[in-house]
């Protein structure tokens, strides 16, 4: 009996000391969903309280302008990158196709004296044309991703400096013919650049911010509501087994790159609008920025993959932190490291964290 008894509680004993650890594993994975879920939000919140109390100005109007003007530019074009991050693809000629519709759209107003809404259909016919060239480089002749929309970018960097012989588009400006242009840039094609909504301050919320914002919710609607964005996500997890289902696997990643395109010459066009020139550097970054933004989306509300909501808050974080460091009068020479080094930590926060919890369910 005594035996029996000593037995029974060394059972119970056991029993206790498995149900602390279990407590214990149980608080670490919490502590490690918290970090996942909200340490992104707390990093941006983090940076707004950083920048407001040592940057003199930061928190003002002015600076909210500036920071949405640029957020809703690179926004646009990392929604295009994050198109082609759902089907498991990447399109690096985001950038380019971007500055391809700035200079076309200068170069249909200012030398071809076409209007606003002939330049505009150009720009986005002929980014859907770029994303489709793409597609089918990808999909019919089995060129990676990388490579094809590296090729993709060259070409067009070449493109868009063919025409003038690598000088920006300005209104009045000399050709390489001799000719003077006689053209000027529509009035209602600088307003989507330049006009500002009242909201509770006068001229505060730009047209672009507008159209940034009407863009992502539609991405958005489309990848996470949609029969098609749930078989974009389907082809992006296990393409095989999408096809295996029916799934028109080459068709949607066609429409993937055709939508990075349009929304690349979006980009484009605003951004053009905002300079009222066609200025050949003004998108060195857009590529960076853009990929940058799509990829920090990976890390909000440990999403652990491309959304449109991470998307738009990576492209507020990126806008947030450059505004800060350029009123910080920190080198520009500084700032592509500094987004580094928030990249990473997003993406550690993304996938090693993600990967340690998932490897700790089985």
């Amino acid at each position: 009996m005594q035996d029996d008894a000593a037995k029974q509680a060394g059972a119970g004993a056991g029993v206790q000391a498995d149900a602390g650890t279990d407590t214990r594993v149980s608080g670490k994975r919490s502590l490690v969903d918290l970090a996942i879920r909200y340490g992104f939000l707390t990093l941006l919140a983090g940076l707004l309280v950083f920048f407001s109390v040592f940057t003199d100005g930061f928190f003002s109007p002015f600076s909210a302008v500036f920071i949405f003007q640029s957020v809703a530019i690179t926004g646009i074009l990392a929604l295009g990158v994050t198109f082609t991050l759902v089907v498991d693809g990447f399109d690096l000629s985001i950038g380019s196709t971007a500055t391809t519709a700035l200079m076309l759209s200068a170069y249909m107003m200012v030398v071809l004296d076409q209007g606003v809404v002939v330049a505009v259909l150009a720009c986005l016919v002929m980014g859907a044309l770029v994303g489709l060239v793409n597609g089918l480089l990808i999909v019919k002749t089995k060129v990676p991703d990388l490579l094809a929309t590296l090729g993709m970018m060259f070409l067009l960097i070449g493109l868009q400096r063919i025409p003038t012989e690598g000088r920006s588009i300005s209104t009045g400006m000399v050709l390489p013919n001799g000719e003077k242009a006689n053209g000027v840039f529509d009035p209602a094609f600088l307003w989507l650049g330049r006009h500002k909504f009242d909201f509770i301050i006068p001229n505060l919320i730009p047209v672009s911010v507008v159209i940034f914002i009407i863009v992502a919710i539609l991405v958005w609607v489309f990848l996470e509501k949609t029969r098609h964005g749930r078989l974009m996500y389907a082809i992006g997890s296990n393409e095989r087994a999408a096809a295996l289902a029916g799934t028109n696997v080459n068709r949607y990643k066609i429409m993937a790159y055709v939508f990075s395109g349009v929304l690349a010459s979006v980009g484009g066009i605003l951004l053009a609008a905002r300079l009222g020139r066609g200025d050949i550097a003004s998108g060195n970054n857009l590529l960076l920025d853009s990929v940058a933004a799509a990829l920090i989306g990976f890390a909000v509300l440990g999403a652990a993959k491309p959304n449109a909501f991470g998307t738009a808050i990576g492209a507020l974080f990126v806008g947030i932190l450059l505004q800060g460091l350029t009123m910080m009068n920190a080198p520009y020479y500084t700032q592509d490291f500094v987004k580094g080094v928030v990249l990473v930590v997003a993406l550690v926060f993304t996938f090693v964290l993600t990967g340690r919890r998932a490897g700790s369910n089985h």
